[in-house]
């Protein structure tokens, strides 16, 4: 059973800087049935840009004939707060002035966003999440939430994130707001407003998702005489209008600023006392080419976090290459799906090509 639905918060909801959304509203997908002991559920934290459709959008790994199939299994995946895709967003309306928020819509946290899948799990009545998943801002909210909960996350899977974001990935976050903010129709309250600057943030983005080695193989050009309408010049255009014409720049904006905030240490004495809190059995995944969140950031995840695993992987795609590898990821999460089941299960370190 597939269902599509939206948890309406009836109290304010608290954000880490201390200011109030009213009225939150949490996107949602399910799948499959809940058993009777409660204990088959996965829940997906999703990436940047993503929606509540894990079927639509990690295809391979989540679907009917896959690792994680509806039969077996209850899967829940929830839209962020901030997102275009249903969730509480600055495009949604201010009970307070009856306008859409835009740009007066409250910072939030990566913590933030753990704490909304709380509320929700408890909305489910869901006493333990049986695996929780999630690569880049997924995994750093699937972090949080292992270690704002210990006791409900059985299991834990980790891809391509990390325990602080980067000075590296702040610094591209920040040029592609730059981006957005010199578009001047971003200041004019209009959901179109800074498309044109999206477009390019969405081109920042990518060189940062992928690797020389993939524009060299996929972009390179084989006609030595052309002066111009590269193919490289074209694929970042097609990529930037894609986005535009389903993400809006203030989702993005916001979004980017909660993936800069993010810092278990953050009131925890330090990012290795805050992983210690976490509980959960864990399988922490770099790609060794990824040049956004380097594999060094995984290694500190997985020497930090008391019961984790390690395993490495090479992928054409980079940083992407969590949303495209499936047929490997099903191989290791399979694996180590089936291993924590066992109290005698050790950490090891694993590096597949």
């Amino acid at each position: 059973m597939n269902t599509e639905a939206i948890y309406k918060h009836k109290k304010p909801f608290l954000l880490e800087s201390g200011q109030k959304l009213k009225d939150l509203e949490i996107a949602y997908h399910t799948y499959g049935t809940l058993n009777a002991k409660k204990d088959n559920v996965i829940w997906v934290c999703h990436a940047l840009t993503a929606n509540s459709d894990v079927f639509d959008w990690w295809k391979g790994l989540f679907g009917d004939n896959c690792l994680f199939n509806p039969k077996e299994h209850f899967i829940v995946c929830a839209n962020v707060i901030g997102s275009h895709y249903g969730s509480t967003s600055p495009l949604s309306l201010n009970s307070a002035t009856g306008l859409p928020y835009f740009l007066s819509f409250p910072d939030f946290t990566v913590r933030d966003l753990a704490a909304a899948h709380k509320l929700l799990a408890d909305h489910l009545g869901l006493p333990q999440i049986g695996l929780l998943i999630g690569g880049s801002l997924g995994g750093q909210q699937a972090m949080e939430w292992a270690i704002l909960e210990p006791q409900r996350i059985r299991k834990l899977v980790l891809i391509a994130t990390n325990a602080q974001h980067s000075a590296w990935g702040i610094a591209f976050n920040e040029s592609q707001r730059l981006a957005i903010t010199a578009d001047r129709t971003f200041y004019t309250p209009s959901p179109d407003g800074g498309k044109k600057g999206l477009k390019v943030a969405r081109s920042f983005a990518l060189l940062s998702y992928r690797t020389y080695g993939t524009y060299a193989t996929t972009q390179m050009e084989v006609n030595p005489d052309k002066l111009s309408d590269f193919k490289a010049s074209s694929y970042q255009n097609y990529q930037g209008e894609k986005l535009v014409n389903r993400f809006n720049a203030y989702s993005y904006w916001y979004l980017t600023k909660a993936m800069d905030s993010h810092h278990v240490g953050r009131k925890r004495n330090s990012v290795e006392e805050a992983l210690k809190l976490i509980q959960a059995k864990t399988l922490v995944i770099g790609i060794k080419n990824d040049v956004l969140f380097p594999i060094e950031e995984q290694q500190l995840l997985a020497n930090h976090i008391p019961n984790a695993r390690f395993t490495e992987l090479n992928s054409f795609y980079g940083h992407d290459g969590f949303l495209v590898e499936t047929e490997i990821l099903t191989q290791v999460i399979g694996n180590f799906f089936r291993a924590a089941d066992s109290d005698n299960s050790v950490i090891s370190l694993h590096k597949i090509a």
